[in-house]
């Protein structure tokens, strides 16, 4: 799913006026998909009671829609409609609906804000992605009245919760926007107070935005990698990771990323780890193979893809081998942990396949920036790292950044704080090189597929364990059902 700026969305919908669409008819489809949406969510919507709050701007004028259709087609039990303005303030598309409305015998109320709600849904009309500043006068009153007075009632934005991202804003269960997702609705800290987004087509082509490079993932992104196998599949067809780390005291972080790459679907996993580890690693599962860590370079020449510094250590010939192997090797890795670490301040360009999987600590290291330099800049940090190093960067965290050298990003949305744990990143690694090792003609999906399908673990393991008691080795006992979320339907 693609995510614009707001100053892209207003280019989008002049050039689609421009084309010859009439600025009346995308409003008119707006509207309609909002009413779609209460039918779709609400049902039977004719048990409901609404209210509709619209300002005077094209947010307003997208209400007046909704209100329209909700009245002539007599869809809920009841329906109010209050406008914070008088007509005289409206202008454009805005002022045609409201006397559409109107002409069809609809009351329109004028809001006072001392009103007495019984709404089951308030729809939310008042202010779009134009506001300049904080909400003010009416629609600063009538914003405070859905949060206060309306306590039993679902509340759905029309574009963007009417106030976000400026001061006072409309506290929604439910946003629906048009043609794309907004940055607003997808990044933190917003995202998180837009509740569940849905998004709708209205009449804008999708060839405006296609070279747009930023991505919301969706489980229709990923689909084709977790097609059904062949029967006659065989583990040489699903490739070999090759884990390289592990140190005294460290040698679960190998074997959880071992674990992480059979787990997703790689065909073969060898874990590299020193000599005095090596029993402790093999005890795990008797399905990781283990190497001593001289073995390593040798090996990885063989393999399909490489994954580098879970519990690898800091001593000097760790840090020595990872930033030989990451320059040398022609072998795709996924570099994390200690490995990053390594390379710490001095990240060499490359053109081969290479991700790096950093938290926030980390990619300060990597930049030489502070984590709260990081956390304000989350999405530009991650695009000039993967384009000055020609890696591609994946920065955990909420609403964890993908970004690729060449400018493609996705922001995943899936986790939960369930995963904040000691070795859900190693788990992540594996799964990233497991997916890479089956899908090596489409890794940059793969990669992707990885982080969605980790933060779904979470998320399922939230709900069933509770955000204190998971384990990052449970991640991978919802990994089944997360995958089939995203098997193509038949």
């Amino acid at each position: 799913m693609k995510i614009l700026t707001v100053e892209e969305m207003g280019e989008v919908d002049r050039l689609t006026i421009g084309s010859g669409m009439p600025g009346l008819i995308l409003m008119e489809n707006a509207g309609s998909r909002v009413v779609d949406f209460l039918c779709e969510t609400f049902a039977p919507l004719a048990q409901q009671r609404v209210v509709v709050v619209c300002g005077k701007g094209n947010n307003g004028g997208d209400g007046f829609v909704v209100a329209r259709q909700l009245f002539t087609r007599q869809l809920c039990k009841s329906l109010t409609v209050f406008e914070l303005f008088d007509q005289a303030e409206l202008k454009g598309d805005a002022l045609a609906n409201r006397k559409m409305l109107e002409l069809c015998g609809c009351a329109i109320q004028r809001f006072v804000g001392n009103e007495i709600s019984v709404a089951t849904i308030v729809v939310d009309a008042i202010l779009g992605t134009g506001l300049k500043g904080p909400a003010q006068g009416a629609s600063l009153a009538a914003i405070q009245w859905i949060n206060e007075r309306c306590p039993l009632a679902s509340k759905v934005a029309v574009d963007i919760p009417s106030g976000l991202g400026t001061g006072d804003y409309v506290k929604t269960d439910y946003t629906v926007t048009f043609t794309a997702a907004k940055r607003i609705h997808c990044l933190p800290p917003t995202h998180q107070m837009c509740g569940k987004l849905a998004v709708y087509p209205i009449g804008s082509s999708a060839r405006l935005f296609d070279s747009n490079a930023l991505h919301l993932t969706t489980p229709d992104d990923l689909r084709h990698l977790f097609a059904k196998r062949p029967c006659d599949s065989n583990k040489g067809m699903y490739g070999h990771v090759l884990v390289i780390g592990g140190s005294f005291g460290k040698s679960g972080a190998p074997a959880m990323a071992g674990l992480g790459a059979y787990r997703s679907g790689a065909g073969l996993v060898t874990v590299a780890v020193p000599s005095s580890v090596l029993t402790a690693v093999a005890a795990v599962r008797p399905e990781l193979m283990t190497i001593p860590m001289e073995e390593a370079e040798a090996l990885s020449k063989k393999m399909t893809v490489l994954a580098i510094g879970p519990g690898l250590g800091s001593a000097t010939e760790a840090v020595s081998f990872v930033k030989q192997l990451y320059v040398e090797s022609d072998t795709p890795a996924v570099v994390d942990a200690d490995a990053l670490n390594a390379l710490a301040g001095e990240v060499p360009h490359t053109d081969k396949i290479r991700v790096l999987t950093p938290h926030p600590g980390e990619m300060g290291r990597l930049t030489g920036k502070s984590v709260k330099e990081v956390q304000a800049d989350r999405l530009g940090m991650a695009q000039g790292f993967a384009k000055k190093t020609g890696a591609c960067l994946v920065l955990k965290g909420d609403r964890t950044v993908i970004a690729f050298p060449d400018g493609e990003t996705w922001v995943n949305p899936t986790g939960s704080p369930s995963m904040a744990t000691g070795g859900t990143g190693d788990i992540l690694t594996g799964m990233t090189a497991g997916l890479i090792a089956q899908h090596p003609k489409d890794w940059k999906r793969a990669v992707v597929a990885a982080v969605w399908l980790h933060g779904r673990c979470g998320e399922l393991g939230a709900k069933r364990q509770g955000e204190e008691s998971m384990l990052a080795t449970d991640l991978l006992d919802y990994l089944p059902e997360a995958m089939n979320e995203l098997r193509p339907v038949d």
